[in-house]
Formats: structure tokens, C-alpha cells, sequence
């Protein structure tokens, strides 16, 4: 470690105004751990206990690393949050959190236009929790991986132990209540067991627009089980290694245009499409689903709408669409299917399908 190391065994709050600056100038990173680093003592076992920084209006954290020295796998240890923002224009730049159980709290407190942008590390349980903001916020290059924990070179080290394992079974990477046009861009979560959630959590749902971002090697990628019902979420130019999830009570629409999907060894279908809304997959590409060779379907749909337009079916023998009882209505057009039985229709409802090719 070259720089200064700061030991915190309570809470820290920046006043409104007030930049908590380190001591880089970039984006510290925890391999090379130059300038700035909080190692976080307080707090242990108390997952609801003050955060290790709380951020008053128009107050700026930035350019250090955050370390619990006494977090462990496979005991993993609960924490408060690591940051929270209380009030409006709460700002995170150029942050390394090597191993939060708790990483950003934009949600438990009112707050509006925040903008988190630069952070990277190893959230455990929750990365990023988006709710009660009345007016835009905006995350930029949020990138979670277990790397800047296993990497690191503060000693004494990594601890060791399956830390994939336990993402996979424990990580939401960003966790969405209600906030108006919150703007997500280039941010990345891996072995979650949920990528990307919304939901109403107590203040109502939201809605949000997401691009050039993704959730890698989860069961779950994106689940909505509640967004606004007049506007919704909006994914462009995403990838997936794992499912998209709509749920039964979502009233709102969801769209996904230019976005990318994949299979891990557990994906069933890449879609799965319930609830009263509209869902809307326009010049998508599916690489691969049904992995157990169970015969399911690429997208089933069960509910609400369904929009498919121009996009490409990969794997060969396998069903690609299936529409089921309870679907209100559904077109399909300009598809590339791969054989004659590609679509399945169940439904009963309002079904139109034209101009695929099936070769």
C-alpha cells in the first residue's frame, strides 16, 4: 500500500457542500492500491446500523478505497450500508469497494438527482439500491466483479473460500424501486442471482432506462416484477447470461431492443413473460436456451403483450416461441427462426405472425 490507510470503526457523514476527496486521481484500483484507503471496522452484524458514510445534500465522495478487513468467506459477516445519500445532488465518483455486503443506498432515504459514476468492487449482497427519488438520477460505469476482492494486494489478503458460489446464491446487483428517469449506462454485475430487479419496496415503483450495460453468469439477469405503468423500463444494446423475468402483478411496459442473450448451464427459457404488460423484444439475438434439453422454449410468454420484431433465434431444434393460455395478444414479425415449428401457439388470443424465415 503507497499512500494513506485510515482506520474507521464507526460512521462517518460529509456535510452538505463538502467533498471527501482520497488521494488519486483516477480510479484507485485495489491490486494496486495507491492513495487513499478507509478500512471499515464498524459495524459488524448489524445490517441496519448507521452507514459507513452518509452523504448530505450536494456532498461529493470520491478517489479512495473502501476495505472491511474483517469480512470472510464462507462466514460472510452482515454490514450497513457502505454509502448512503440523504437529500438531493448526493454525488460517488472514482471509488474501489472491495468487499461491501452493502455497497450504494440511493433508496432508503428521499433523494434526487444523484449521480454515481467510476465504481468498481465486490458488493455481497446488494450493489446498488435506486428509491425515493423524485427526479432523475443517473449510474454510469458501475462495474461489479469479485476481482477486486480476490486481487487485491491489501494485506493480509484474500481470504480464500468460493466467493462465485456465493454471489450467485446471495448478489442483487441493482435493485430499482421507485424513481423517475433513472439513466443506467455501461454498468455490469457477474454471477448475480438477480443482475437487475425491479420492484416496488415501499415507496411505489419506477421507471428507468438502461443501456450498453449487462448481468453476466446468473440465473436471473433482469426480473420486473413492478415498474410505472405509463413508462416502464427500457433495456438497448444489453447482453445476458441468464433469464429476463416478468412477473405476474407488472403493470408496466418493457422493452429490450439490440440486446444479446446467453446460456448458462441452468438456463431453461431466456424469456419468461407474465403479467399484464407489454413486453417488446425488437432486433434481439438468443445464442442459446433449453441447456438440459428439456424442450423449452426460448420466449414464453403467459400474460399481458408480447412485441417480436426482427429478431434471431440461434439454436437449431428447439422451440422458439411458445404462446400460452392467459396471453392477451401477440405479433411476431420479421423473425430468423431456425425450423418450421418454431412458434407455438397455445393462447387463444389475438396471435399474429408474419414474415419470419425458418431456415
Amino acid at each position: 500500500m503507497t499512500g494513506l490507510s485510515v482506520t474507521i470503526n464507526g460512521a462517518l457523514t460529509v456535510p452538505p457542500g463538502v467533498t471527501f476527496r482520497g488521494a488519486s486521481e483516477g480510479v484507485p484500483h485495489s491490486e494496486h492500491p495507491i492513495g487513499t484507503l478507509l478500512l471499515a471496522y464498524g459495524g459488524r452484524g448489524e445490517v441496519d446500523g448507521e452507514p459507513l458514510v452518509t452523504l448530505k445534500p450536494n456532498a461529493v465522495i470520491r478517489n479512495m478505497i473502501i476495505h472491511y478487513p474483517e469480512q470472510a468467506l464462507p462466514d460472510v459477516q452482515p454490514y450497513p450500508w457502505t454509502i448512503r445519500a440523504d437529500g438531493e445532488l448526493c454525488q460517488v465518483y472514482d471509488m474501489c469497494l472491495t468487499n461491501p455486503y452493502q455497497a450504494l443506498d440511493f433508496g432508503t432515504l428521499w433523494n434526487e438527482l444523484h449521480t454515481v459514476r467510476n465504481v468498481f468492487g465486490c458488493p455481497l449482497k446488494t450493489g446498488v439500491f435506486i428509491d425515493q427519488c423524485s427526479d432523475i438520477g443517473r449510474i454510469e460505469n458501475v462495474h461489479f466483479n469479485p476481482n477486486f476482492w480476490t486481487r487485491m494486494a491489501i494485506e493480509p489478503g484474500y481470504p480464500g473460500g468460493d466467493i462465485k458460489a456465493y454471489l450467485e446464491k446471495n448478489l442483487v446487483g441493482f435493485k430499482i424501486g421507485r424513481t423517475d428517469w433513472e439513466y443506467i449506462s455501461n454498468c455490469f454485475v457477474i454471477f448475480p442471482i438477480i443482475g437487475f430487479h425491479f420492484n416496488d419496496f415501499g415507496h411505489g415503483p419506477g421507471n428507468a432506462v438502461i443501456t450498453q450495460s449487462g448481468s453476466d453468469i446468473g440465473p436471473v439477469a433482469v426480473r420486473v416484477d413492478r415498474v410505472q405503468p405509463h413508462s416502464g423500463v427500457q433495456f438497448a444494446n444489453a447482453q445476458f447470461m441468464g433469464t429476463v423475468e416478468v412477473g405476474e402483478a407488472n403493470p408496466g411496459p418493457v422493452k429490450l431492443a439490440n440486446c444479446g442473450f446467453w446460456p448458462i448451464a441452468e438456463t431453461k427459457v431466456q424469456i419468461d413473460k407474465r403479467g399484464p404488460g407489454t413486453l417488446s423484444l425488437t432486433s434481439c439475438h438468443f445464442a442459446g436456451w433449453d441447456s438440459a434439453n428439456e424442450g423449452e422454449p426460448c420466449i414464453r410468454a403467459s400474460g399481458g403483450r408480447l412485441i417480436v420484431n426482427g429478431c434471431e433465434f440461434m439454436a437449431e431444434g428447439k422451440p422458439q416461441v411458445m404462446l400460452e393460455e392467459g396471453l392477451v395478444a401477440a405479433t411476431i414479425m420479421g423473425c430468423t427462426l431456425r425450423g418450421d415449428e418454431g412458434i407455438i401457439d397455445n393462447s387463444g388470443a389475438d396471435v399474429q405472425i408474419g414474415l419470419n424465415t425458418t431456415h
